[in-house]
């Protein structure tokens, strides 16, 4: 199936489906449906606990998983909304796609080795002109969509299409176990167009990628090709990018997406950081104590820390560097006590902003958006 072969706009690769009203209807059905399901399971366990007032630490975490799989479910359409308005135009700077995914890989890392995810990887070296935040929200809906559906290990190949030169990335795995394909039901009876395959689409079309999903015999291999590929010190570049009108609108909400736990035990700091990063389009996580932050982080890192200066002792120091060697592009605001500047450190190779909580609401959103920029 050749999704961009569809009848649509001719600047873009299509995005498939119904269209108008009955796009819409149908596609909040479907979000409705996907947020019931771990709603409903989330409340029975809540029922269960004002019940008997107990929750074994197996039920607390399956309950943090079911809201955290509604929370997504409603900052993906949130997502959806925005990359279809238009209104988005990408800013194009030269990416590593090859490392991109890497990094996108080793974020998830802790959430792959938990659910058993095997993941397979053949990256050869590619570079491409996109834009960055886009392009990090794309992978992040791939990784989404194929650990969702995955029933076995996950192949990500990276390779450069000879012509025309085109990088491509491909994601295959069996949503079917194999011991199970010749029992299956009819095909459409699983079905792989979810709300994160509907947010996938939709960035990949933005981003002007031409989109090839086959199905076959249980298994499925997405690949998109990106048109923008930079080879041997020339990039190979569509006619869109002279087509964008002049005076267009920027990448608002360029962060959207990304993930971002705060560790603070003052609920006046949680509540401050709150209301400053409301209009980002951030995922935002609190956490009381750096125990706390070692609990949330077991199941998966987020892209950014932002703490409190007086938490940051021997064992945050220590839980630092762990997560670091884990994932070295993940960024770290502290919070001081005092200041009405933003600074930047780098000690003992450990690179920090520093926001001074004076400032905290001038300075923490452009903070944020430097530190998630240069690791996306």
């Amino acid at each position: 199936m050749d999704l961009s072969d569809l009848p649509n706009s001719p600047a873009k690769p299509p995005i498939p489906g119904r269209t108008g009203g009955d796009a819409l209807r149908d596609m909040l059905d479907q979000l409705g449906r996907e947020v019931v399901a771990p709603m409903t399971a989330a409340l029975e366990r809540v029922n269960a606990f004002s019940t008997t007032g107990r929750i074994d630490r197996a039920s607390l975490r399956a309950l943090r998983e079911e809201i955290e799989c509604a929370r997504r479910l409603g900052l993906s359409a949130q997502q959806i909304s925005r990359f279809s308005s238009g209104r988005v135009q990408p800013q194009h700077t030269r990416l590593n796609l090859t490392q991109s995914l890497r990094d996108a890989l080793a974020q998830r890392s802790r959430e792959t080795a938990s659910r058993g995810i095997d993941l397979r990887q053949d990256l050869q070296p590619a570079e491409i002109m996109a834009d960055a935040s886009m392009c990090a929200a794309l992978l992040q809906a791939v990784l989404d969509w194929s650990f969702e559906h995955a029933r076995s290990h996950i192949e990500f190949r990276i390779d450069i299409k000879p012509w025309p030169v085109q990088a491509r990335l491909s994601c295959r795995f069996a949503y079917i176990p194999a011991d199970e394909v010749c029992d299956a039901a009819a095909p459409g009876t699983y079905r792989l167009e979810t709300i994160a395959w509907q947010l996938l689409l939709r960035l990949a079309h933005c981003l002007n990628l031409r989109v090839q999903r086959e199905e076959r015999a249980g298994s499925t291999q997405l690949t998109l090709e990106f048109p923008q590929t930079v080879t041997e010190g020339l990039t190979t570049l569509t006619l869109l990018d002279l087509d964008a009108p002049p005076g267009a609108p920027p990448n608002s909400q360029p962060m959207v997406g990304r993930h971002v736990l705060v560790v603070a035990s003052r609920r006046e700091t949680r509540n401050a950081v709150r209301e400053t990063l409301r209009s980002m389009g951030l995922m935002i996580d609190y956490v009381a104590s750096v125990d706390e932050a070692r609990e949330f982080c077991s199941g998966g890192l987020p892209h950014a820390i932002v703490y409190e200066s007086a938490l940051a002792g021997e064992n945050f120091r220590k839980l630092r560097a762990e997560w670091t060697r884990e994932v070295p592009s993940l960024a770290f605001i502290e919070i001081t006590e005092q200041g009405r500047e933003l600074k930047v450190c780098d000690l003992g190779g450990q690179h920090t902003s520093r926001v001074g909580r004076d400032v905290l609401v001038r300075a923490l959103p452009g903070a944020l958006s430097f530190e998630l920029s240069k690791a996306a």
